[in-house]
């Protein structure tokens, strides 16, 4: 390293010191600096030793160097002086090394070296600081609302052409958009503005879409947010959050509020009361939004729309008449309305003309408007690897088939003999639910893995609002068809009924527990619409009853094998008929199926003649 006279000096430790310079007696002096290290002289006398010639003559010097020599750390002056001491005594015994102490002032480097970084962080938060208060969410803002405001302006606003599927909810928000254009017509009457409308249903079934389209159709600004984004890490930020929103909307009124999710804030808070604490922060924002949508203060000009797929989790005070005074139950579209949502999401895209949107709309029962707009894109993504000029109704049904069970997984290696009991196992489940009247009518079968599964097997459901016990006794029976296939088949059973077990053992409680077909529990539920009962911890029935129910369930779910077991070994001839044709093929569709049974009507007269 370099002195502060710019000659070459080297650092050393205490027993190189004692060893290669004290020992030799050829330290000349010391200079302690700063109580901090000790710069070391070398006696002339040993400049041309050549243990010392790397500090004497230096390859970068261009004249001898005439010190410091070295530089060594010292961890304090008085152990310094006591090792200095002995050192010499047994060393050099009768000599004494000169040692002189200086104070120095820091350089500029030695300043800079702890000026800078304190500078550097002192800029760095003042820029983290600025940006966050661009978004209005700095240090000192927590307390301000996070709702996106979108202005009436707004050229991507959604109105109700972009909606399909929601005719009947259409209706009833259509009046609020009719009051908030025109509140005239309504006040002169008397009427009130509903301060409140709660959007319920299945996740994917449009609520956020409708309540942008609302906005979109009134042309009034739309402040929208998700009920996490109250709660915070700091006590009393969520309630005043809500404040802050309500105020913003009543400076902007008339306007639309709508909170996504609403059970993150909005649960009931009886629930759980004793491990949840009375106090917590939900609680203290849930108790904000009560008190700003039934307050004191009016509202004029501000309407909520708050959307939940967990209706039953809300505490009853946020979904009294005067909060939520309108309640709309949006549902799994049907028939009709699903072709409609085909065809709003179908638009940008490219579609052969043999694309047919009733079929598709019938191939996808159950499905919910997430799902059809997610099918479409598939679809388009599937033609697209394809290198296709146009989407084709293939390219439909394989990303529904995709949707439903997975992608296909023909790499995947799997034994013969595997393979021979996953086609017997889905041959089961195929013949089963032929012979049976009241189960769904089957499209195809399949042996190729998709997704978590090895085999599967298309239904096409009815759309049916009520199941009689009839039906549910015969889908159980077509759901263990591949068990009993197994072990008619092979004399032994797999793993590969784990999904199968699990649906039967769910439907078999919820007959005997929730719909009141078992005789021996009679014309009695269990089930708890409203949600306000925690079943986790104490169940609504004493213990002989539970006893009583997993008995009967039992026998239910015994009775509904042997039943399968019997009609298949009826008609094993066409259980091994259908299995060898899908280890050939691997995929069978309904025409293969009437080939080796003929037609569903028929099999169903001579099911019915046998019972």
């Amino acid at each position: 390293m370099l002195s502060h006279s710019g000659r070459y000096m080297q650092e050393i430790s205490w027993a190189e010191f004692e060893n290669r310079i004290l020992g030799r007696g050829a330290v000349a002096k010391m200079i302690v600096v700063n109580q901090d290290y000790v710069k070391i002289y070398l006696k002339s006398s040993f400049k041309n030793d050549t243990a010392f010639a790397a500090v004497f003559h230096p390859v970068s010097g261009n004249e001898p160097n005439k010190g410091p020599h070295y530089m060594m750390t010292i961890g304090s002056i008085e152990s310094f002086e006591r090792r200095l001491d002995a050192a010499e005594q047994k060393l050099i015994p009768g000599e004494i090394i000169p040692v002189t102490y200086e104070r120095t002032k820091a350089g500029l480097w030695n300043l800079a070296g702890w000026i800078l970084p304190t500078i550097l962080l002192l800029l760095l938060g003042r820029y983290f600081l600025r940006a966050q208060g661009r978004g209005n969410q700095s240090m000192f803002n927590f307390g301000r609302s996070t709702a996106t405001l979108i202005e009436k302006e707004d050229t991507h606003n959604i109105t109700f052409d972009d909606v399909a599927g929601l005719d009947e909810a259409e209706l009833e928000v259509k009046e609020i958009v009719d009051f908030l254009k025109n509140p005239g017509t309504f006040t002169r009457l008397g009427a009130k503005i509903p301060k409140g409308v709660m959007l319920v249903g299945p996740p994917g079934t449009g609520k956020t879409l409708l309540a942008r389209a609302v906005a979109g159709e009134a042309q009034v600004p739309f402040f929208t947010i998700s009920g996490s984004e109250f709660v915070e890490m700091f006590v009393g930020v969520g309630a005043s959050r809500v404040r802050d929103l309500f105020k913003n909307a009543k400076e902007k009124a008339p306007c639309i509020i709508f909170i996504d999710e609403i059970d993150a804030i909005g649960r009931s808070r009886s629930r759980n009361a004793f491990f949840t604490g009375a106090n917590d922060e939900r609680e203290s924002t849930l108790n904000q939004l009560l008190t700003e949508m039934d307050g004191f203060e009016t509202n004029a000009g501000v309407i909520v729309l708050a959307a939940t797929n967990r209706a039953d989790m809300l505490d009853p005070a946020l979904l009294r008449p005067g909060r939520f005074d309108r309640h709309i139950y949006l549902e799994l579209p049907n028939l009709k309305e699903r072709e409609a949502i085909f065809t709003v999401h179908m638009r940008p895209l490219v579609l052969d003309k043999t694309v047919d949107k009733h079929f598709l709309a019938a191939q996808t029962p159950g499905f919910s408007g997430a799902d059809i707009a997610n099918i479409c894109n598939e679809a388009a993504l599937i033609a697209a690897r394809g290198k296709k000029a146009q989407i084709g109704t293939t390219d439909f049904l394989e990303a529904i088939d995709r949707i439903v069970a997975g992608l296909e997984k023909k790499s995947k290696i799997i034994s013969l003999q595997e393979k021979k009991i996953i086609a017997f196992h889905e041959a089961g489940h195929a013949l089963t639910s032929w012979l049976l009247p009241n189960v769904d009518p089957l499209i195809k079968v399949s042996i190729i893995p998709r997704g978590k599964s090895l085999g599967a097997a298309w239904y096409l459901p009815a759309e049916k609002s009520l199941q009689t016990r009839a039906t549910f006794l015969e889908q159980l029976c077509a759901t263990l068809g591949g068990r009993a296939a197994e072990a008619l088949v092979f004399s032994d059973i797999s793993s590969g009924a784990l999904d199968d077990l699990e649906k039967v053992t769910k439907a078999a409680y919820m007959m005997v527990a929730y719909y009141g077909f078992n005789e021996k529990i009679g014309n009695i539920s269990f089930y708890d619409s409203s949600g306000q009962k925690d079943t986790g911890f104490q169940k609504p029935y004493s213990e002989s009853t539970a006893r009583v129910i997993d008995e009967e369930v039992r026998k239910l779910v015994d009775g509904a094998y042997q039943k399968t077991s019997a009609l298949l070994s009826e008609h094993r001839e066409q259980l091994t008929a259908i299995a060898e044709l899908l280890l050939k093929k691997e995929t069978i569709y309904k025409e293969d199926l009437e080939h080796i049974l003929g037609s569903r009507e028929e099999s169903e007269k001579s099911m019915s003649r046998a019972v």
